[in-house]
């Protein structure tokens, strides 16, 4: 083992803590933003309560994110300098802009809704958390717009030695970006609606049982609360989910195309096959459908690994072109999978818990326990999803330019590495275990009833308004 080998699991240690609390801000932040619009319009109390329920779960969330973010930054400098190197002049652009548009607008609006709950005019107020929020999805969209250059390079030339941006345009409107923001977004909803779905199942059985081994019916108001973020986490988890199959059915087109050995690596397909089989599980053939879905024709011709490896040594010559098709095939069926169960919980809860005439449905309690499923499941498919995305990139950093081995800082040495990545993993460990405790105690103490204070508008009598709630998450 070399300093470029740690250099790697350094780098893919860091992005997956980081990625935990990124996806979770970016949906989070939507939903709480719906829940305190629909008290803008209803006057409901419980809204309120809500809003500040989960607006505390998503700081939490977002202090976490910030924190992790940051230290990820500073490897380019300590371990990458040869990529930072090569990637500057383009990477300038995209980054500055996330940097001092997006997040500055993410973080200062946010300051402004933390504290101005009684100092702003309540649709001021209103309007900080949204700007936050679009500041969020902002960035999303900027960070997935570099590493998109990286997986289909445009808009460049190289001089040098070194890429030179020359149409910032086609670097952010790149297809592969096009097809990917929309896709990993979209992923991001699912696991904070699958979020959402795990508190407020926890929340109804806490509810219905106050006492060790003594199980009452829920109230009526209480289930009630919980019935309104539910439903709607529900209709988010099923409509993002949507986005996510059409829009990776758009990415799986673009890697035949871009990407070829990425594609036949996610299905361990090794020669060129007419009418190539998709393999959900190993030994289950479906034939001709991996050919479809990167073609859109069951009788396409995939390129196979071999044949792939054959003409890339002859085009960038001699080296091991081959990512590492254990990891790659299991995260793409660990992605799907674990992606899939998440949205049919979400559709089979939608008919669950369906009005029946005026009176809505309880939510049974075999389903308020099967929601704690949809608090590991989307997570570990987004950051599969991820793995499927970096690792089957390999031995590239930048597809057909640079390679990862020529990419690692010349003058870092194994003990430095090593060191470093110690130290990180003990310390976003400590970072995440720490989250972990601060959610878990919020969501068990439950929330407390919100004084409207000055902000609020006069609480109307009649039956809940949950579709105030539902239409702001509808938006997207």
């Amino acid at each position: 083992m070399d300093a470029l080998d740690l250099a790697r699991w350094q780098f893919g240690i860091t992005t997956v803590y980081h990625f935990l609390f990124v996806p979770l801000t970016i949906g989070l932040g939507v939903f709480v933003a719906g829940l305190q619009t629909a008290w803008h319009r209803t006057g409901r109390e419980q809204y309120l309560t809500l809003t500040k329920f989960f607006g505390k779960l998503f700081l939490i969330n977002f202090a976490m994110g910030v924190v992790t973010g940051i230290v990820q930054e500073f490897q380019f400098g300590m371990n990458w300098s040869e990529y930072s190197v090569f990637v500057g002049d383009v990477f300038g652009a995209p980054l500055a802009l996330e940097a001092l548009l997006a997040f500055f607008l993410e973080s200062t609006f946010l300051g402004l809704w933390i504290f101005g709950w009684d100092r702003l005019p309540k649709r001021v107020h209103l309007a900080t958390i949204w700007a936050a929020v679009i500041g969020s999805n902002l960035s999303a969209y900027f960070i997935l717009a570099a590493n998109a250059w990286m997986k289909h390079p445009v808009g460049y030339e190289v001089v040098g030695g070194r890429a030179r941006m020359t149409d910032l345009w086609a670097v952010l409107t790149n297809p592969t970006a096009l097809a990917q923001v929309p896709h990993v977004v979209g992923a991001a909803f699912v696991v904070a609606g699958g979020f959402v779905l795990a508190v407020c199942g926890y929340r109804v059985l806490r509810e219905r049982r106050p006492g060790p081994g003594r199980a009452v019916p829920l109230r009526h108001d209480r289930e009630g609360m919980w019935r309104a973020p539910m439903r709607a986490a529900l209709v988010m988890t099923a409509i993002a989910g949507a986005v996510v199959a059409f829009t990776g059915d758009a990415s799986a087109k673009l890697l035949n195309e871009q990407q070829p050995m990425k594609l036949a690596a996610a299905e361990g397909l090794r020669h060129s096959t007419a009418g190539a089989p998709f393999s959900p599980v190993p030994g289950v053939e479906l034939p001709g459908v991996l050919s479809f879905l990167s073609t859109g024709d069951f009788g396409a011709v995939i390129r196979g690994t071999e044949d792939l490896q054959a003409a890339y040594a002859r085009q960038f010559g001699p080296a091991d072109y081959v990512p590492d098709l254990t990891v790659v095939y299991w995260s793409f069926r660990v992605m799907i999978v674990f992606g899939m169960t998440t949205v049919a919980l979400s559709v089979l809860g939608l008919w669950l818990t369906r009005r029946r005439r005026r009176d809505p449905r309880p939510v049974p309690s075999w389903f308020a326990r099967a929601c704690l499923l949809a608090l590991p499941l989307p997570t570990l498919a987004m950051i599969a999803g991820w793995l499927l995305s970096e690792i089957g990139r390999q031995p590239w950093t930048v597809q057909g330019e640079l390679l990862t081995a020529a990419s690692v800082s010349p003058g870092v040495s194994l003990a430095e590495v090593a060191i470093s990545l110690t130290v990180f993993t003990v310390l976003y460990g400590a970072l995440a275990l720490a989250e972990a405790v601060l959610l878990v105690r919020h969501v068990k103490a439950g929330p407390e009833p919100a004084a409207p204070g000055p902000l609020a508008p006069p609480s109307r009598d009649g039956d809940e308004d949950r579709t105030a709630l539902l239409q702001p998450t509808l938006m997207y």
